[in-house]
């Protein structure tokens, strides 16, 4: 059995990653959850998945069920997820850039990506210049202007891709 070191940190990580691509594509919440409850789970662990991987007792790591603890396997076993690379070809990574926006979470990256086709922060702060996020179902004129002071607390923090 290959080893391939991932930290906890790592872990928590990817797992809040599959989180936010889970609920970006619209998955049950309850699944979303898991994902998300793992991950905190493991940050506090007080010590490394693999000791418990390497033991063989996953599923003794408090949110972690019988489909976590294949993949979890999977990841230490071999360095990388099927599981989520599968993710990674749905959701495009711009999409997940969306998510470092202050106030902007993964159902609102949602949002942003299939009603208005919008998949950079680049393209979002056009957008919300000009006066485009406001028509959008759930979103205003008060969230275009949290949006936007968002995309530019980015840019004063050295994020110059916008």
């Amino acid at each position: 059995m290959a080893q391939h070191a991932w930290s906890n940190e790592q872990i928590v990580a990817l797992l809040k990653r599959i989180g936010d691509m889970l609920a970006i594509l619209g998955e049950d919440r309850f699944r979303v959850q898991a994902y998300y409850r793992a991950a905190d789970s493991i940050a506090t662990l007080g010590r490394e998945v693999e000791e418990f991987w390497i033991a063989g007792l996953l599923r003794e790591i408090p949110g972690v069920g019988e489909a976590l603890a294949g993949k979890l396997d999977e990841l230490l076993g071999t360095g990388h997820l099927v599981y989520y690379e599968r993710l990674q070809a749905q959701v495009p990574s711009g999409v997940m850039e969306l998510l470092t926006i202050p106030d902007v979470g993964p159902k609102t990256a949602r949002l942003l990506w299939q009603k208005a086709g919008l998949e950079s922060v680049a393209e979002v702060k056009r957008a919300a210049e000009c006066g485009e996020l406001r028509s959008l179902p759930g979103l205003g004129a008060r969230s275009e202007s949290r949006i936007l002071a968002g995309v530019q607390a980015l840019l004063e923090n050295g994020d110059q891709s916008v």
